[in-house]
């Protein structure tokens, strides 16, 4: 590679770094995501950090390959439920977590925790801006609704009766 054809590569990288890490930051009130340590998931599922913060919050900016926006920002046990679903392993229970999405996302299946697009039985929803509470014991989630097709702008469960279940709590 020339000098210049890597000079420029570097420059592409850094410009799409800022935009990642400016994605990254949208998710979660301003003074949580400008401390947030900012993560992108890379290909082969590992986390390469773009920034390292200091009041132990993870962002990660919007997937490009989803449907809607959904930049989110977690702290470390939300981090880890977040490793735990994107590993397909099983996440610690009475861990509890909370993640901001307050870009809005969650164009997604309310049943299926890895579904990539709307199909006949999979009750795609749109949920705005929310916060999200993972991990907690099933009593918790045994307490707000647990329907197929929740009424987005009320607290629901999603993804009800599989070990991802959490919170959803629509904030506009």
């Amino acid at each position: 590679m020339t000098k210049g054809a890597k000079a420029s590569s570097e420059q592409a990288s850094s410009t799409a770094n800022t935009k990642d890490i400016a994605s990254a930051m949208s998710a979660a009130p301003k003074k949580v995501g400008a401390a947030a340590t900012i993560v992108v998931v890379e290909g082969d599922g590992k986390m390469r950090t773009l920034r390292k913060g200091h009041n132990g919050f993870t962002c990660m900016p919007d997937n490009p390959t989803t449907p809607g926006p959904d930049p989110m920002c977690m702290d470390k046990a939300a981090l880890e439920w977040a490793e735990a679903w994107m590993g397909h392993k099983t996440p610690m229970a009475g861990k509890i977590g909370l993640m901001y999405m307050l870009e809005g996302g969650t164009d997604a299946s309310n049943v299926d925790p890895y579904a990539k697009k709307p199909t006949t039985g999979n009750h795609w929803i749109k949920t705005g801006p929310h916060v999200m509470i993972v991990g907690a014991e099933q009593s918790f989630y045994d307490m707000y609704p647990k329907t197929a097709q929740p009424d987005t702008g009320a607290p629901y469960v999603m993804w009800s009766g599989t070990p991802y279940q959490h919170l959803m709590i629509p904030v506009k």
